[in-house]
């Protein structure tokens, strides 16, 4: 016992030997007796700062005992005084710090001192202006520093307190502070009570869910609608209203921070609590399945989806997918804070992206593309201002970072990259591009964007994986189903214009095909509306951002966006009204904002740099109209033809639309709002018909007229005088666009609710952009003249071309300007020595337009006078000297002494090769036609022998190539310019001969030498050797030529069958550029109704076309054309009016026209071959309204004889033309029938007869030998089965992709597919006269058999010129000029009565017909203007041809749905209930015709000598000696 008794006095004395608690005051009492709080304070404040310099190792623990005891108990700490309290807990942490790791208490004890702690302390922490709050401070920190919390660990029933240990800290934390010093929490509370947390949690077994739950609500602080406390709809999707944007956060909480430093502090136990938190809330959710009660006045989700986006039963109802939307807004806050507690988390969420469920796999593939973007609970961050009507326009050296990107809540930010973390995962989610929900595809294809914008939230991308995106993005804007292709066409719209060059124009510009640009462009002709109204502006809105690069020469811009406009201006050949409506809104909103620049002219800052490419000085003012111009040129200079002529038409609006909106607003004056005192009847008769014609104009016609109605009953007399403002040709833009914004405001005060006001504006705005001068503005001529004068920017062409519209189309606004423009050409006058300037046609066109219409107003003085009779003898190129004799002849007041003066001395000394003969030429070309009166008979002798003898009978430089070569070229030489100008001397001098009856004789030898042209290819001599290049132009020139006579009635009567047979197949030239020369003027004429209906027969020889674009381009014209004479009928209806039926008659035409083709054959291979053009005519013409009397028009030519060589005797042998002529009839009703099953029609019985034209048929006499031709059969049977597979080919083939069901990537393409994929090209033959094919066996050198069968078919391919079909070159047989006139047989050919043509008559009154044609610039291509019935299908469809080229990929490009068929399908009759065909019996009748068409039409009036005529001839010279377009 010794030793261990001698120890243990050691102990004592060394125990005794450390200092203790000095402290020996009570801080206890009895009861009844307290001690004062005063003293009570003071004694504790001595204890705390007794302990506060104690060291932990240094005293004796003993001696806390009684202290402890007494600091425990009940009377400190539950007493009143807040400052007894908090020396109370600092006293007591410092004893759990002096006395550790053993605290001198029991359980009980401990937990009453941390109630004191957590409830009283921890609170006061949040006011820093406290007595105590040093004491409160003191203990946070002690808590954390000796980290005493751990003892809560150890507490028995300790869920509550942990569980308000962290609400009442992450609430001091969020709780806000104000103080007087303006001075927060300071930095170390939220220090200490972090370090407190996180060890609380890194000590715990297991953290309470209710702590848990808190830990989670801190990272959802972001989120302004959780943060708002928002209900209602957008809540519940989970959509943030505009306004809420305020609400945004600018940096993080501070209770964001700690919890995001307690999660990256201890991400083990976190990743164990948030997976098990992510599971419960699944289960929970997906145990919450039930019934769903219809709610009826939602729209169910699944009435916008297919059968792939109903979800199968036992899903989890709404409110299980509410708290499964919240729970992936927190993974999504939890990436972007602290991503290590999802790694138990992310492997169930890649298990959502398979569930069977589409709103879990939605929500997953939601939740992983804001995962990898780095976007958390509060959003992506604001899309970038991409404002197109800025200026100075966006620059790619601007800072990438905006404002927006600047707020760290909402800047994407991911701490490491997601494809590395979790590869698979991040592979499963690219996946997703091919789910088979659209929904799913769509949420994939936001997220897709997200994660390119924002490089994967910032840490990085590398260039192969960021191509292999941006072709994803490709692949859904071509996504079957167009949702997909809406949220991609939304994400390209948040890409910023950086991103936009730099990332999505990597894989090509708008232009390269497969490219991302070039498929969103594709986008702005998509069959769905929806897709349209968002790829289109989105679009504009990119090239008027780029604008000022494209403007300051940047050539990586240029090259990728410089197309833009022309893909959105070639949308207008779709025909859909619709997109139409929809370009206007985006050219003035987007291309051409009218807002753009700033109205008022401004200052620039000092030596500043903008992206326009030029530098402004201080002081330098800003000419807002000459920067508009500006943008106005860039724009039209990379248009391509096709869009230029759509740009042109659409300007050409204003003079046709201008005086019918006048008409509209006087008739809205005389309503006076419905209170009218006489002839109300009349009046509202009237007002009702233009605004019906009005209504025809908007994709919602009924809403329209409502809004009009409206607008008329208002009776705002202001609003009126605002209109004629806009419509002024006098009012600048500045004035035009206050009298807009003024009329928006009073029509907003006027009408009684938001919404009336709202559609009212639109449908007026809309109209307004039709019918005011926007870009040929007054304001805008100075600036275009400066530019075309300086060439600044190399824009000088594109100024002229511009001014030279603006002169023909809206002459009045040149008014002003007019004197500059002729004292210009004054100075710029040419001698025999100086030449004039380049520009100086262009403004002689535009003086030569303003002088027709303003004559008056055009300088009359000798210098001027001097000036053009030298620009008529000197003039270059020789369309100057053209022009200057317009000009001479409209407004000089001796007009008829100066041309004979130009006569003498162009005849004088004339011969060619001397300088400026082909001015004289062009001159002399001019004068014939404008003064035949004032040229003597010597020189008009004269002008022909130069015409003939030297120019067209000569071959100055003989070819050395082949007799039969024929070729383009794209330039002309002077001596083909010479023979083009000798052959409109010729035509001119007969076109201004007005005597009848001597017409047929002076016009004889013109039509010989036209006729001969085109018969033999462009060969004029017997000698063969002239050169290729000329023969083309020639022929070409020729042709249009012919076209011209012929918009004169007396001259088109000269023009035989056989004649205008041969005329015909210059549509099939073997020169691609003749092709479509000739094409671009017919359509000219026929759409101006300058033409016969024949000539509707033409366009159908392109059914063999090789050229897509050509081919294309006439599908979309004669379906317009189509639509323009359904509207006819629809008006005829229970009218007087006879019914008009144009292209349904031409029919039996052109089965004529075939019957004389060179390439016609009786073999079955052949006339299968041959069917191709009754499908093609059906294609385009065919509805269910007409099919039956095409049908019966077709049946009716078995029932004549073939009179285009002459007219058969009675009993004369049928002809091999007759039997032709019933193969063919055979052939075309075997084709109509099988159309008619393929759509489900049904042909009814007409009971009327048809005429035929009797300059094209002869009756058959013998009614017994119709009867046998009649019933005869002249096909072979397999032609029939042929035909039909054939046709289905052709219809497959028109409509890629429909019916097809979505392809996963890489699925091989079906055989059906393949087999229908092409179709076979028709290819010329070796051609000649019937009689000597007769005689000599069919030539095939260029002629290639088509296979039988229709599947062994392939695709029309471009051919080259060899392989064209090409009408015979055998010599020309005499031919009589003068034959009955081709509009009596046209009147043959209407049902019962003789039909009048009414092609662009007007209505009864004077408001805008519907079946007027459209201005168009001189190819006449674009349908655009008067009517809009002109470019729209009969059921208002966009064309089905003329629409988008499908990109090929399988799976994606394939599965776009197709345009279905045009009219509405009636479903398929019972075979017996169709009518069979029955052969018409022959009936001999006499055709008399005594009285002719009365209806107005400008062909057939003589020729005028005034200055009208220049028009027209200006037109086909400048297409006659220019380049033809590719595409007509």
């Amino acid at each position: 016992m010794a030793p261990r008794t001698a120890a243990t006095a050691t102990e004592v004395e060394e125990s005794h030997s450390m200092p203790g608690l000095q402290f020996n005051q009570p801080l206890s009492w009895r009861a009844g007796k307290p001690i004062a709080v005063a003293d009570l304070l003071r004694r504790l404040q001595a204890l705390s700062k007794e302990m506060q310099a104690m060291e932990q190792e240094q005293i004796e623990r003993e001696s806390f005992t009684k202290v402890a005891k007494e600091l425990v108990n009940p009377n400190l700490l539950m007493h009143k005084d807040k400052g007894v309290k908090a020396l109370t807990a600092a006293c007591l942490v410092d004893i759990l710090r002096l006395c550790a790791p053993d605290a001198p208490f029991t359980g009980q004890q401990l937990k009453d001192i941390f109630n004191l702690v957590i409830h009283q302390i921890l609170p006061a922490l949040g006011d820093p202006s406290h007595a105590y709050h040093s004491q409160h401070t003191y203990v946070l920190d002690s808590l954390a520093v000796v980290k005493s919390i751990v003892l809560l660990a150890d507490i028995p029933n300790n869920e509550t307190l942990i569980s308000n240990v962290f609400k009442i800290c992450f609430d001091v934390l969020a709780s806000p502070v104000k103080i007087s010093d303006g001075e927060g929490l300071q930095r170390n509370v939220e220090m200490n009570m972090t370090a407190m947390l996180s060890c609380l949690v890194d000590e715990t077994q297991a953290l309470p869910s209710d702590a848990v739950d808190i830990i989670v609500a801190q990272f959802l602080r972001t989120d302004p609608r959780a943060v708002s406390g928002s209900s209602g709809k957008n809540k519940k999707n989970g959509i943030m209203d505009e306004k809420q944007s305020t609400l945004l956060l600018r940096q993080l909480p501070a209770a964001y921070n700690m919890a995001k430093y307690i999660c990256n502090a201890c991400p083990e136990n976190m990743a164990r609590y948030f997976s098990q938190y992510f599971n419960d809330i699944v289960i929970d959710a997906s145990q919450s399945s039930g019934h769903k009660v219809p709610n009826k006045n939602k729209k169910r989700h699944s009435d916008n989806m297919d059968d792939s986006d109903e979800d199968p039963p036992g899903g989890p109802n709404e409110e299980g997918i509410s708290d499964l939307r919240k729970v992936h807004g927190l993974l999504r806050e939890l990436w972007r804070a602290c991503p290590g507690v999802l790694r138990n988390v992310i492997p169930q969420l890649e298990a959502e992206l398979s569930a069977e469920n589409i709103q879990l796999r939605l929500l997953a593939t939601e939740t992983f593309g804001d995962i990898i973007s780095g976007i958390g609970a509060a959003g992506p961050p604001a899309p970038p201002n991409l404002d197109p009507a800025a200026y100075p326009s966006n620059a790619l050296a601007d800072p990438a970072e905006n404002t927006a990107s600047l707020n760290l809540v909402t800047k994407p930010s991911s701490p490491q990259p997601f494809p590395r973390a979790h590869p698979q995962a991040y592979a499963n989610y690219l996946g997703r591009r091919l789910d088979k929900s659209a929904l799913v595809r769509a949420a994939w294809t936001t997220g897709l964007g997200r994660i390119l914008t924002t490089s994967a939230g910032g840490a990085g991308l590398s260039h192969q994986e960021e191509d292999r995106l941006i072709v994803d993005l490709g692949r859904t804007l071509g996504d079957s189903d167009e949702r997909v292709r809406i949220a991609a066409v939304r994400v390209v719209s948040n890409f910023s214009f950086r991103d936009i060059i730099h990332k999505l124009g990597r894989s090509g510009g708008v232009d390269e095909p497969g490219s991302v640009l070039a498929i969103l462009a594709e986008r702005v002709k998509d069959l769905k509306h929806s897709v349209r109204a968002e790829a289109m502006p989105v679009l504009a809105r990119i090239w008027g951002v780029a604008v000022g690069e494209i403007s300051a020469g940047n050539e990586e811009v240029c090259a990728l966006l410089k197309g833009i406009p022309s893909k959105i201006l070639n949308t207008h050949y779709t025909n859909d009204i619709e997109v139409m409506s929809l370009l206007d809104r985006v050219f003035f909103e987007q291309l051409l904002p009218l807002n753009y620049p700033p109205i008022k002219a401004k200052t620039t800052k000092p030596t500043q740099e903008n992206s326009q490419g030029h530098t402004e000085s201080q002081g330098e003012s800003v000419d807002p109209d000459k920067i508009r111009t500006e943008r106005i040129l860039f724009l039209v200079r990379g248009l391509d033809e096709r869009a230029k002529k759509v740009f042109y038409a659409n300007q050409s609006r204003q003079p046709t639309l201008g005086p019918y909106v006048s008409t509209f607003l006087g008739r809205c004056e005389e309503y006076n709002g419905g209170v009218m005192d006489q002839n109300e009847t009349q009046i509202k008769e009237h007002l009702t018909k233009l605004i019906k014609s009005f209504a025809g104009r908007f994709a919602n016609p009924q809403q329209a007229s409502t809004d009009l109605w409206k607008f008329a009953k208002m009776h705002d007399r202001r609003s009126y005088q605002l209109i004629r403002f806009c419509m002024k040709p006098d009012t600048d833009y500045r004035t035009f666009i206050k009298a807009l914004g003024e009329l928006t405001r009073r029509i907003v005060e006027i009408s009684s609710s938001t919404t009336v006001s709202n559609s009212l504006v639109e449908t007026l705005t809309s109209l307004l952009y039709q019918i005011s001068l926007i870009v040929y503005n007054k304001s805008h001529i100075p600036a275009i003249m400066e530019y075309s004068r300086t060439d600044e920017k190399s824009l000088a062409a594109t100024a002229h071309e511009l001014l030279r519209q603006i002169s023909s189309k809206t002459p009045e606004v040149l008014k002003a300007h007019v004197q500059a423009i002729c004292k210009t050409l004054q100075d710029e006058a040419p001698t025999v020595k100086k030449a004039n300037d380049a520009g100086a046609v262009d403004n002689l066109k535009a003086c030569a337009s303003f002088a027709s219409k303003y004559p008056k107003e055009v300088p009359q003085d000798p210098k001027f006078r001097q000036a053009m009779t030298s620009f008529a003898l000197h003039g270059s190129p020789a369309e100057a000297a053209k022009y200057a004799v317009s000009v001479i002849w409209a407004a000089s007041e001796k007009k008829e002494m100066i041309v004979r003066d130009l006569v003498q001395q162009c005849l004088k000394g004339f011969k060619y090769g001397v300088v400026g003969f082909l001015s004289r030429l062009a001159t002399l070309s001019q004068l014939v036609l404008l003064a035949p009166d004032e040229i003597s008979q010597d020189s008009t002798d004269a002008i022909l022998d130069i015409a003939i003898k030297q120019i067209l009978m000569q071959v100055r430089e003989p070819s050395k190539k082949s007799a039969d070569a024929y070729e383009w070229s794209p330039t002309t030489d002077t001596e083909a310019l010479a023979k083009i100008w000798a052959l409109k001397i010729l035509v001119n001098r007969i076109r201004s001969h007005d005597d009848a009856e001597s017409l047929p004789a002076v016009a004889a030898q013109v039509y010989q030498v036209l006729s001969r042209l085109i018969d033999q290819w462009g060969e004029l001599l017997p000698a063969r050797n002239t050169p290729p290049s000329h023969k083309s132009r020639l022929r070409l020139v020729a042709a249009r030529l012919y076209l011209k006579l012929c918009t004169q009635k007396s001259h088109e009567a000269l023009l035989t069958a056989s004649a205008f047979n041969a005329l015909a197949l210059v549509a099939q030239d073997s020169i691609k550029e003749v092709r479509a020369g000739f094409l671009q003027r017919l359509k000219k004429y026929l759409h101006h109704q300058k033409l016969p209906q024949r000539f509707y027969t033409i366009p159908f020889l392109f059914a063999f076309e090789p050229s897509d674009q050509i081919r294309s381009d006439v599908t979309t014209w004669i379906k317009s054309r189509a639509a323009v004479f359904s509207n006819i009928r629809s008006q005829q209806v229970g009218s007087s009016s006879k019914v008009n039926t144009v292209l349904e008659s031409v029919v039996a035409r052109l089965i004529s026209l075939i019957a004389h083709h060179p390439d016609y054959s009786n073999e079955t291979e052949d006339l299968v071959d041959l069917s191709r053009y009754f499908i093609f005519y059906l294609q385009n013409v065919a509805t269910e309204d007409n099919l039956s009397l095409i049908y019966h028009i077709a049946q009716r030519v078995k029932a004549c004889r073939d009179a285009v060589l002459a007219t058969p005797a009675p009993e004369a042998p049928l002809t091999e033309a007759d039997d032709r002529l019933y193969h063919l009839s055979d052939l075309a009703q075997i084709t109509i029938r099988k159309y008619e099953d393929t759509q489900n029609w049904t042909i009814q019985t007409l009971p009327g007869k048809v005429r035929l034209p009797s300059s094209l048929f002869s009756e058959i006499k013998s009614h017994s030998e119709a009867q046998r031709i009649a019933e005869h059969n002249y096909l072979a049977e397999e032609v029939e089965n042929d035909v039909e597979h054939l046709l289905k080919a052709t219809l497959r083939a028109s409509r890629p992709g429909h019916g097809k069901k979505r392809k996963s990537e890489g699925e091989p393409e079906s055989r059906e597919a393949k087999k229908v994929k092409a179709l076979p090209v028709r290819k010329a033959a070796a051609t000649g006269s019937m009689k000597e094919k007769k005689a000599t066996p069919r030539k095939t050198a260029m002629k290639t058999k088509t296979p039988t069968k229709a599947k062994k078919t392939t695709e029309p391919k471009e051919m080259d010129s060899g392989e064209r079909r090409r009408s015979g070159r055998a010599k020309p047989t005499e031919k009589n000029y003068v034959e009955r006139d081709s509009e009596e047989d046209d009147e043959e050919m209407y049902l019962d009565a003789a039909v009048e043509e009414e092609q662009g008559t007007a209505s009864e009154v004077d408001a805008p017909a519907n079946d007027s044609d459209p201005e168009t610039d001189e190819n006449g291509e674009v349908s655009a203007d008067q009517g809009q019935d002109e470019v729209r299908e009969p059921d208002g469809k966009a064309d089905e041809e003329s629409g988008e080229e499908q990109r090929e990929e399988p799976g994606v490009e394939e599965s776009i749905p197709k345009p279905t068929s045009r009219s509405k399908k009636k479903m398929s009759a019972s075979p017996q209930s169709k009518p069979k065909a029955r052969p018409t019996k022959a009936k001999a009748k006499a055709k008399s015709k005594s009285t002719r068409s009365t209806a107005p039409s400008t062909r057939g009036k003589a020729i005028q000598v005034s200055s009208a005529d220049n028009d027209d001839d200006d037109d086909d010279d400048d297409d006659e000696l220019s380049d033809p377009p590719d595409s007509a």
